[in-house]
C-alpha cells in the first residue's frame, strides 16, 4: 500500500469511525434534553483544550502531523474532530453505560493503541506518552466531569462558570486566533482590553444570574428552572447575546480587523433569528404570561436606563444601630430603588451579620454581594458597578477594605434608646 493511500485510509477510519459510533449510540437512544446539553458542553471543551494541546506538541517533541489538506498550523482538522467526538461527544453518551474513572482510563487506553497505528500521518516522538496524559488530564477528565455533572444537574455554578469560559474561547479568541490579526500593544491595547471587559460584564453577570437565581445556565437544553427578570434582564431581554456583538465590534476596531465584524454581524443574525424564535417559542410556554408581560416591557437589545417595575422585588435588610449602615440606606433611599424595600435588620427572624439583600422566594446574599445586588435596582450605571464588584477575587478585596472601614461583621439588634430609636429613613 503506498504511503499516499495509507495515510488517507488513516484519516478517513479515524474521523468516521468515531462519528459512526456516536451515531450508533443516537439512533440506540435518542439523547434526552439534559444529554444533549452534555455532549454540547464536553465536545466544546475538548475543542478548545485540544487546539493548544496540538500547537505546543511540536515544540516538545511529542509528536508532529505529517498531513497534505484540510490542515490549519499543521493539525489535520478532520483528525481533530475525530479527536473532539472521541474524547468529548462520545464519551458523554458512554456516561449511560460505564462511570466516570472506568470511562476515562479506556478511553486513555484506546488511544494509546491508536497512536501508534496512525503512523505515516502521526509522527510519535520519544515522550510521546507525556503528552497523552497531558491531553488526559486538560481535555478528557474535565469533559468527562462536564458531561457527567450536566447530565445529573450537578454544580451548577461551576457549569456556568465553564460555559462562560467555553463561549469567550471558542466565539472570541479562537477566531482571533485563526484569523491571526495583528494585536496592538501599549496603552492602546491597555484601554481596549478594558473596554473589551466592560462590554462583557453584563453577558457575565446574566450567566451568574441564571445560575444564582434560575438553577440553570444559558444552554437552551440545560435552562433555568425559574424565569429571570432580575440582573441584566431587568434591563435587556438578552444580555449575552448584547455582550457578544459589542465584544465583537470593539475588537474588529481595535484589530483593524474587518472580518471580525462577520462575527457581530453572524451573532447578531443568529440572535434574531434561529435563538429569538426557538428560545421564544420555550419561554412562552413555559412562563405564559410572565414571559408575555416581561417580553413587552424589556427590549431585546437596546437596555432601559432604569430596571423593568416587574423585575424581582428585592429586601435589604440594614441595621439601624449602624451609622455607616444608616449613611448607605439614605443614599438608596433619595434614588428612588424600583422593586427594592429597605428595612431594619432587626426585624428579620434570623440574626443579620452583614448588610442582607433578599428576595421573596428565600435567596440571600450578605456583605459586598448585598450591596451589588441592591444597585441594580438604581439604574445601569450602578448596576454595572455591582456586577464587577461581585466578580470573584474583587469582591473579596472589597469586602475586605469595607471591614476595615467598619463594615465587618455585626449582629443586628434594635435600636438603642439612647439614640432616640433610629429609624431608617422612609422610601422617596
Amino acid at each position: 500500500m503506498s504511503p499516499e493511500l495509507h495515510a488517507g485510509l488513516v484519516r478517513g477510519l479515524g474521523l468516521f469511525v468515531p462519528l459512526l459510533l456516536f451515531t450508533g449510540l443516537c439512533l440506540w437512544r435518542a439523547p434526552r434534553r439534559r444529554e444533549t446539553a452534555a455532549v454540547i458542553v464536553a465536545s466544546a471543551w475538548s475543542l478548545l483544550t485540544l487546539v493548544p494541546l496540538n500547537l505546543y506538541a511540536p515544540h516538545t517533541g511529542w509528536w508532529t502531523f505529517h498531513t497534505d489538506g484540510a490542515e490549519w498550523r499543521g493539525i489535520p482538522l478532520d483528525l481533530l474532530l475525530a479527536w473532539v467526538v472521541l474524547w468529548g461527544a462520545l464519551p458523554a453518551l458512554l456516561l449511560r453505560l460505564l462511570p466516570v474513572p472506568l470511562l476515562a482510563g479506556l478511553l486513555v487506553w484506546i488511544d494509546v493503541i491508536l497512536m501508534p497505528l496512525a503512523d505515516p500521518v502521526i509522527d510519535l516522538g520519544t515522550f510521546w506518552l507525556a503528552g497523552e496524559l497531558t491531553g488526559a488530564t486538560v481535555t478528557l477528565i474535565p469533559a468527562l466531569l462536564l458531561a457527567y455533572w450536566t447530565r445529573n444537574g450537578q454544580l451548577v455554578h461551576a457549569r456556568v462558570w465553564t460555559q462562560a469560559t467555553l463561549a469567550g474561547g471558542l466565539m472570541v479568541a479562537l477566531p482571533i486566533l485563526v484569523l491571526g490579526p495583528e494585536v496592538p500593544s501599549g496603552p492602546e491595547a491597555l484601554a481596549g482590553a478594558q473596554l473589551l471587559l466592560l462590554a462583557g460584564l453584563p453577558g457575565l453577570a446574566a450567566a451568574r444570574e441564571f445560575a444564582r437565581v434560575g438553577g440553570g445556565t444559558p444552554l437552551p437544553y440545560d435552562p433555568p428552572e425559574r424565569l429571570v427578570t432580575s440582573g441584566p434582564y431587568a434591563f435587556v431581554r438578552n444580555p449575552m447575546q448584547t455582550s457578544l456583538v459589542v465584544v465583537h465590534l470593539l475588537l474588529a476596531v481595535l484589530l483593524r480587523e474587518p472580518l471580525v465584524l462577520l462575527l457581530a454581524v453572524s451573532a447578531a443574525v443568529y440572535s434574531v433569528g434561529v435563538a429569538a424564535w426557538h428560545e421564544g417559542a420555550q419561554l412562552r410556554e413555559r412562563f405564559g404570561a410572565d414571559w408575555t408581560a416581561y417580553r413587552s416591557r424589556v427590549r431585546p437589545w437596546l437596555p432601559r436606563w432604569r430596571p423593568w417595575p416587574g423585575r424581582t422585588r428585592g429586601v435589604l435588610h440594614v441595621d439601624a444601630n449602624c451609622a455607616l449602615c444608616l449613611t448607605l440606606a439614605r443614599w438608596f433611599t433619595v434614588r428612588s430603588p424600583i422593586a427594592l424595600d429597605i428595612r431594619p435588620a432587626a426585624e428579620h427572624p434570623d440574626v443579620l451579620y452583614r448588610l442582607t439583600y433578599e428576595t421573596p422566594d428565600g435567596l440571600r446574599w450578605s456583605g459586598v454581594s448585598a450591596l451589588a445586588r441592591a444597585l441594580e435596582h438604581l439604574n445601569l450605571g450602578w448596576a454595572l458597578t455591582g456586577w464587577a464588584i461581585d466578580l470573584p477575587g474583587v469582591r473579596h478585596l472589597v469586602q475586605l477594605c469595607g471591614d476595615a472601614f467598619g463594615a465587618g461583621p455585626h449582629p443586628a439588634r434594635a435600636p438603642r434608646a439612647d439614640r432616640g430609636g433610629s429609624e431608617l429613613p422612609a422610601p422617596a
